[in-house]
């Protein structure tokens, strides 16, 4: 597997974490778009699979192959860039501020939401023949995910607002992980292996994505959802980025760099301990 040591890939994710700041606004729309629109189609693939063999593990075991794909590819999800190009700035490169964070973020998210969309509208195209038929099996489970994920949470007010911020928080814990996977190893085997591990985890747990939210949701509303936009995006939307935010950059970012990049000091040893050493010595 090659495995690279944490002392050596946490400087690789602040660099690529700079690297994606001084990126060019056409590169960065265009890897986003990719990215969004990939990672959509391994949704409608995972969905496929689940509604026809009526085993969702089948589903969440398959779904990886969509993120390992676009990161392979260099493609970014806004998920990543959540956990990333903050460290750049912890880690005080030059001219990276949080305007420019910000820019990066806002272009990700435009080129993510672009991606997904696209696939949405090309998948309910194919389920419906074009908008003539009923959307058959797999159409009926998407508008019904919309509707879960969104009017459910709404009939428990505050409490399901906080559940899916949580819920997103615990799913970028696991994509971020699988961000930090691609860089762990110097051959494709080893980063195969480590992304697909915590995606598939996320995923079949049912936590909340939310560049998957952005083809789920739209399809569900062109399929027949019985929810709004409006529902979607404050039910929805808005609190998994916000989730998703905390959690990449909070229990995976956070934690390996201040650990591994901007170590405490170490503790001293124990007096005993010292004098043990020096009588071995002697």
């Amino acid at each position: 597997m090659s495995y690279i040591l944490p002392s050596e890939f946490v400087t690789k994710m602040v660099d690529a974490g700079e690297s994606k700041i001084y990126m060019s606004t056409r590169d960065t729309l265009i890897r986003a778009f990719m990215a969004g629109a990939i990672l959509a189609l391994a949704a409608a693939f995972a969905i496929t699979v689940a509604v026809e063999t009526g085993v969702f593990l089948i589903g969440a075991v398959l779904f990886p192959i969509g993120f390992c794909m676009l990161y392979l590819m260099g493609f970014d999800l806004l998920t990543g860039v959540f956990m990333l190009t903050p460290l750049a700035l912890l880690d005080k490169r030059p001219g990276v501020t949080p305007k420019a964070i910000l820019r990066n973020w806002g272009w990700v998210f435009l080129g993510n939401l672009g991606g997904a969309l696209t696939v949405a509208v090309m998948m309910a195209f194919i389920f419906t023949y074009g908008f003539n038929t009923d959307p058959g099996a797999v159409g009926a489970k998407i508008a019904s995910v919309g509707e879960a994920r969104t009017l459910g949470y709404a009939e428990y007010g505050a409490a399901g607002w906080a559940t899916i911020f949580i819920r997103g928080m615990l799913c970028n814990w696991m994509v971020s992980m699988g961000v930090v996977g691609a860089m762990i190893s110097t051959n494709v085997s080893g980063k195969v292996l480590a992304m697909w591990m915590p995606i598939m985890l996320f995923f079949f747990m049912g936590f909340e994505h939310s560049i998957v939210n952005m083809f789920l949701f739209p399809s569900a509303i062109i399929m027949g959802g019985e929810f709004s936009v409006m529902d979607y995006l404050w039910w929805n939307e808005i609190p998994t980025v916000l989730g998703n935010l905390v959690g990449g950059l909070a229990f995976t970012g956070l934690t390996l760099y201040t650990t591994h990049v901007r170590t405490a000091p170490k503790r001293p040893a124990p007096a005993a301990y010292n004098d043990s050493a020096l009588a071995n010595r002697a």
